[in-house]
């Protein structure tokens, strides 16, 4: 039996729309204007998949005035993303036009709260499969597989690098051309439903990498009126990935921002549709526009409900302003950390007041301890074994830097993250290439050794309320040794110390005073307990090493 289907085109300005598809042998069914600047068609349709577009006369610039050009719904929530014709997708079940019939399972499951975050980065293409894989993976039923790996190394959120539908079969997802679609090659929208499903099962928030600065060239709405949506030109030349949506245009006769309508709608819908976490906000520097920022976050809480969510900035250089008191995020990338702790650990400099500086962010003047987000590498950067690599750094001794690094990442004020193949030793250079991580590297000593040491840290993390705190203080500094301690306390008695070696000398029995306090101390990743007395502790600091103190 049919019912009646609304098919709507948010297009104002422009003078005539018509609707094609499947259901019309690809005939025009033409479309009505109403004062609330959409184009409508109704379509009497059969429970069903069917393809459509829309024929809409443009007004973007770069075609002949009144142009008839077809058009991908900006709205479609499932694109024919194998064809080269993008057609929307539109699945109608009992009469309505649906997603897909997915049920969620484990919506009722707790999940941890910001400050308690581990958070692993990974992009879905490149994570699963590798070198020892003769099939092509690469989607999200197989980010599932790997779930249980996850779960033993100890994660507790992973950050996907953006999946919204993108042109091609392989990108990072920064060049998003159709907003409310998943991409297509990672597999249907259930399969990405089942993933977060999976993922809320065993405690693990889902944070999504969201794109709101530009999209991809030929998005949809850039093709039925560019500059209603977009500014007419870069502001920033140099740093432009694509159309940058304008927040600041207001159309006075519909009372509304169109590019902020159209964000808050898509924010809204994946908040909604993909019950996310967090967001990362991709350049935020170049969106440049708190009011919109502020407007957007709240937004994004509201519909997420009393569950919690983080919002964090992409700001490079990272600046307080964007999550401190009138600050419209929870959190941004503390990308000094990360040039500050790979330029120590590889031993090209030793700058005390820079370390204390990173490691204890308020120094910098964030506030809390979910403001900034600490990495030893990204999406954006090497792995640190090749930065290694590239300054003739080789084998245990690249090994015990990275670990030096894990521990102050996992120690720090601040949340951490990880990015996919970090924990165990990947070593490739970042390439926009595909680039599956090497799970075969497991097989091998060192690297199983560097997966352990960072599953204690994560452990320790996750477990040991003084890391969720935003007190750090500095007890010890020696510029001779390149030896800085640290500690790290709540209110109720846990204690963390960290006591870091910075040069390529082994210090035997060397002894750190001002120790905060006098007992018996378990040394947590070599597992064993040592005394301290009258405030001071004495111990062996391997060249590169940090000793992680735990107050018993």
């Amino acid at each position: 039996m049919a019912s009646p289907i609304e098919f709507k085109l948010f297009a104002p300005y422009n003078k005539g729309v018509a609707l094609i598809g499947t259901f019309s042998d690809w005939n025009e069914i033409p479309m009505q204007k109403g004062k609330d600047g959409y184009f409508r068609a109704t379509v009497e349709l059969e429970d069903g998949v069917y393809q459509y577009k829309f024929r809409v006369q443009s007004k973007s610039w770069f075609f002949e005035p009144d142009q008839w050009v077809d058009v991908t719904d900006p709205y479609a929530t499932d694109i024919d993303g194998f064809s080269t014709e993008e057609n929307g997708i539109a699945r109608i079940k009992d009469g309505q036009q649906i997603v897909d019939t997915y049920v969620w399972q484990h919506d009722d499951k707790p999940l941890p709260a910001d400050h308690e975050l581990v958070i692993y980065e990974l992009h879905v293409a490149d994570f699963s499969g590798g070198e020892d894989d003769p099939h092509a993976r690469g989607q999200y039923k197989h980010v599932s597989e790997k779930l249980d790996y996850l779960c033993e190394l100890g994660i507790n959120a992973i950050e996907l690098m953006p999946v919204k539908e993108y042109p091609g079969s392989y990108s990072w997802g920064y060049n998003p051309r159709h907003f409310f679609a998943t991409e297509s090659s990672y597999g249907s929208t259930a399969d990405l439903k089942r993933l977060i499903d999976e993922c809320h099962s065993r405690g693990i928030r889902i944070l999504m990498d969201g794109i709101y600065n530009h999209s991809e060239a030929s998005c949809p709405l850039t093709q039925i009126d560019h500059d209603y949506w977009y500014h007419h030109e870069p502001r920033d030349p140099d740093n432009n990935w694509g159309p940058e949506f304008n927040y600041e245009h207001y159309d006075e006769n519909l009372e509304t921002y169109p590019a902020r309508r159209f964000i808050g709608d898509t924010v809204r819908y994946w908040v909604q549709e993909y019950h996310l976490d967090g967001i990362r906000y991709d350049a935020a520097r170049q969106i440049a526009n708190y009011d919109f920022m502020h407007w957007i976050v709240q937004e994004a809480k509201h519909t997420a409900g009393m569950k919690p969510f983080y919002n964090i900035a992409e700001h490079i250089p990272e600046t307080t302003s964007i999550t401190n008191v009138d600050g419209p995020m929870d959190g941004c990338w503390h990308d000094s950390f990360y040039h500050c702790i790979l330029e120590h650990i590889a031993g090209d400099t030793f700058d005390l007041e820079r370390l204390k500086d990173v490691l204890d962010a308020k120094r910098q003047g964030f506030m809390g301890v979910t403001n900034v987000v600490n990495y030893l590498t990204n999406h954006d950067h090497n792995h640190v074994l090749a930065e290694m690599g590239d300054r003739d750094i080789f084998n245990e001794d690249a090994f015990r830097r990275t670990k030096l690094g894990a521990a102050l990442v996992m120690t720090a004020m601040g949340v951490p993250l990880i990015w996919m193949g970090e924990e165990f030793g990947e070593y490739k250079s970042k390439t926009i290439d595909p680039s599956k991580i090497d799970w075969t590297l497991l097989d091998n000593d060192l690297n199983h050794s560097l997966f352990e040491y960072y599953k204690g840290l994560i452990a320790l993390r996750k477990t040991n309320p003084a890391l969720h705190t935003e007190n750090i203080k500095f007890f010890h500094e020696n510029p001779e040794t390149k030896v800085l301690a640290y500690t790290r306390w709540n209110d109720e008695g846990s204690r963390v110390v960290v006591i870091a070696n910075f040069s390529d000398q082994f210090l035997a029995g060397y002894t750190v005073p001002d120790f905060p306090v006098d007992g018996t101390w378990h040394e947590w990743t070599g597992n064993y307990d040592v005394e301290a007395g009258e405030n001071s502790l004495m111990t062996d600091l391997g060249e590169f090493e940090a000793k992680v103190f735990v107050w018993q």
